[in-house]
């Protein structure tokens, strides 16, 4: 594995007395792909969070790139966002905006480019996502995954060096989620970021991971590669891969 790009230290995090984060530690290497694992309410969407510093740790430490993200004020964060793509869990697509719009507001919002080069990298990224000629259309025009589509390309137009993803393939029938699954694998390769992927769907899980880590009551109960997670013995990690859910 190469140096950790994201690092979670001792990280804990409770929400009006109910804990969701219990002393997680967790590294993602440089290049590599970390599916983040578990069911329904276990905290991987929380985790997410703490990376972009939306939710600051209550203890612990989050790193991105060697810095220390719960030190930084609103100002020092929006360096680390630009190095952070992030997909969330309904693209989050903002629907007065065409296409065109909502893929190119980092762009305007942080670059001083002009337009041509704003248009540009529009289309580069969408044909990143395997998208043409949408730029004209209102996200209620788009299918589920042309929304998803839409909203990857909008996290990759300022080239992070990490993208995370928030339940990528929810809501999407089996074809539709096997497209996004080759988008982040092939973004991956292509790009050579650093991916972390939270997911309740195990087919998704070991289409897209290096490893696997498994969130469960806070804490990571299993990290591993693929493989690895496919022969475990954990308790927890075996019934919910068996599909008999987990305490």
């Amino acid at each position: 594995m190469n140096g950790p790009f994201i690092r979670y230290v001792d990280l804990h995090k409770s929400f009006d007395g109910k804990v969701v984060l219990r002393g997680l530690d967790l590294e993602v290497g440089a290049g590599e792909t970390v599916v983040v694992l578990g069911g329904s309410g276990s905290g991987k969407s929380v985790l997410l969070r703490h990376t972009m510093g939306l939710h600051m740790p209550d203890e612990g430490e989050v790193w991105v790139d060697g810095v220390e993200v719960t030190r930084l004020d609103e100002d020092e964060l929006l360096d680390v966002r630009k190095k952070v793509g992030m997909l969330f869990q309904a693209g989050a697509l903002f629907d007065s905006m065409t296409v065109y719009g909502n893929v190119s507001f980092a762009l305007h919002e942080h670059t001083d480019w002009d337009e041509p080069r704003v248009a540009e990298r529009v289309r580069e990224v969408l044909g990143l996502v395997e998208l043409q000629d949408v730029e004209d259309l209102m996200p209620s025009d788009l299918s589920g995954g042309m929304k998803k589509r839409v909203a990857l390309a909008r996290a990759i137009a300022l080239a992070p060096r990490a993208i995370l993803y928030d339940e990528p393939t929810t809501g999407l029938d089996p074809i539709t989620a096997n497209t996004i699954n080759h988008l982040i694998r092939s973004l991956q390769g292509r790009l050579g970021v650093t991916s972390i992927v939270v997911t309740h769907d195990i087919q998704s899980a070991f289409a897209v991971g290096d490893r696997i880590a498994f969130l469960s009551d806070g804490e990571i109960r299993f990290h591993g590669s693929v493989e690895q997670a496919k022969r475990t013995d954990e308790p927890l990690l075996r019934r919910f891969l068996d599909g008999g859910g987990y305490a």
